[in-house]
């Protein structure tokens, strides 16, 4: 079974992941004992993902390694705070959703549009594919919902409910990043320069 090393400790990202590319062994950094952080200074989540995979890979001396980036976009806020959404205000995750909602006060739920976005990417150190996914909804008037971590509480869908309002299960269904896998995974047969080693 070839492998991928994925450039995550989480344990929920490694699940995903080996759920979706079921024909590979995914194996995490910290398995391999390295611990590297790699800095996210490009100016978009794609970038980044690229940036990460690339540089392990060569860690690595060529294995396929897979990474991501990921965030939200508020279009009403000119696509803020995007490839700084972990990093652009202090406190916690809830300190963060209500400043979202002060910054939106006011404004219409038409207007109130949000995108989570998950650009990941695959390299051997050579060569890098990399794919999106994208889930849509709309910035919430207030935080509900005991679900979810990060922005769930206030990410809400067409259907009326924040992320933070499902279940484990239903989100999964919908979740960007397995979007995104799904993706990679469907080129992976076409790059198969990737994992030759």
């Amino acid at each position: 079974m070839k492998e991928i090393i994925i450039a995550s400790g989480n344990k929920g990202k490694i699940r995903e992941a080996q759920e979706i590319l079921k024909e590979f062994k995914i194996i995490s950094m910290e398995e391999l004992g390295i611990n590297v952080d790699v800095e996210e200074d490009q100016k978009t989540f794609e970038g980044n993902a690229r940036k990460k995979a690339e540089e392990i890979a060569k860690m690595l001396e060529g294995k396929l390694c897979i990474a991501d980036d990921s965030g939200i976009e508020i279009e009403f806020l000119g696509g803020f705070p995007g490839v700084f959404t972990k990093r652009w205000h202090e406190g916690t995750d809830r300190d963060r959703n209500l400043e979202i909602i002060k910054k939106l006060e006011g404004v219409p739920k038409e207007k109130r549009k949000i995108s989570f976005i998950t650009a990941m990417a695959a390299s051997n150190g050579t060569n890098t594919i990399c794919e999106i996914g994208r889930l849509d909804g709309f910035v919430a008037q207030e935080v509900r919902g005991e679900n979810g971590f990060g922005f769930d509480e206030i990410f809400e869908l067409q259907n009326g409910k924040t992320l933070a309002e499902l279940s484990q299960e239903e989100k999964n269904e919908i979740s960007a990043r397995k979007m995104a896998l799904q993706l990679l995974k469907a080129q992976f047969n076409e790059h198969s320069i990737l994992y030759t080693k």
